[in-house]
């Protein structure tokens, strides 16, 4: 029997976040072993523009989709806007009967519009999570990772994070090698987990625009495993430690301490994915002192320890 996959399309929608999850879905099709029919659905089956202008014409009606195994609902402008009623009611009513449900980039909008997302832990484009947070208090939102699954609702990050979640899907049904065929005809890494970050420590912050400021942060990424303290730190641009917290937080956008973790976290990642050096002497190289340390560190950032990290990224896995 057939997979049946719908990808839901509506005015405003991006794009990309259509075309990703379509193409991996349909190359996974036409793999052996592949069993996927995907469509593509709107309201009343008519064409609908995105937001790049570009149109798109859909295969179905959403209104003639009959059985649903994966429902991946893309985002875009017309997501985060005034929603049709009729497409909310239509996912309220879908996401129940589906066997999961996926949303791309800011499709969460509309996901968490139709009661979907009331109670769950979720993600989106790191630009938007705070308003999905303050527009519906009842999901928990996550901006690190770029996907978050709950049960049968797995909820991904902008644009591209959706083709990693379209992977992972495959993976789950198909096995690593269907998705591995898949992600080698597409040219995209079958690397990228859910955990992993949105970004990168350093782009997740602005570089300072003092130069003083800006050289610590430089320093700090170049040697992790240094004296990084508050106090350390501010003796390297001449600054009393309350000075330089204060600076350091208005030119970066947090404290020293947290952009100390972060890029912390973010080098142990690298060296648990490449390296074969053990836990202990990772947390060490990087900063943290112990191995207790990072992984409570690890558990909270990531949601997994650092020896389940590199169990599922070392040598790559998905």
């Amino acid at each position: 029997m057939e997979h049946e996959v719908v990808i839901v399309v509506f005015d405003g929608v991006q794009s990309l976040d259509v075309s990703g999850p379509l193409e991996v879905f349909a190359g996974a099709a036409r793999v052996p072993g592949g069993r996927y029919r995907v469509r593509v659905a709107s309201l009343g089956g008519g064409a609908v523009t995105s937001s790049s202008g570009l149109g798109l014409v859909p295969s179905v009606a959403l209104e003639e989709v009959g059985r649903i195994d994966t429902l991946v609902v893309a985002g875009g402008e017309g997501a985060r806007g005034e929603a049709d009623p009729a497409l909310v009611a239509w996912l309220a009513d879908a996401c129940g009967r589906a066997g999961r449900v996926a949303s791309v980039c800011t499709g969460a909008f509309l996901l968490a519009r139709a009661g979907v997302l009331e109670g769950l832990r979720v993600t989106t484009h790191w630009a938007y999570c705070e308003e999905l947070a303050r527009r519906f208090p009842g999901v928990e939102v996550v901006a690190d990772p770029i996907f978050v699954r709950q049960g049968r609702v797995v909820t991904s990050a902008g644009v591209s994070a959706g083709v990693d979640l379209s992977l992972a899907l495959v993976e789950e049904d198909l096995g690593r090698r269907v998705a591995l065929a898949v992600a080698r005809h597409l040219v995209v890494f079958l690397r990228r987990p859910g955990g992993q970050a949105q970004f990168s420590a350093p782009l997740a912050q602005q570089w300072a625009q003092r130069p003083a400021v800006r050289e610590v942060q430089h320093w700090i990424v170049e040697h992790p495993g240094a004296d990084l303290s508050v106090q350390a730190l501010a003796g390297r641009v001449g600054l009393s430690v309350r000075q330089f917290a204060r600076v350091f937080a208005r030119q970066v956008g947090c404290t020293p301490g947290r952009y100390v973790e972060r890029v912390r976290v973010e080098a142990a990642r690298r060296w648990l994915e490449e390296s074969e050096a053990g836990v202990e002497a990772v947390a060490r190289r990087c900063g943290f002192g112990s191995a207790e340390v990072m992984r409570r560190v690890f558990v909270r950032s990531l949601g997994c320890s650092p020896a389940g990290y590199r169990s599922r990224f070392h040598g790559g896995g998905v």
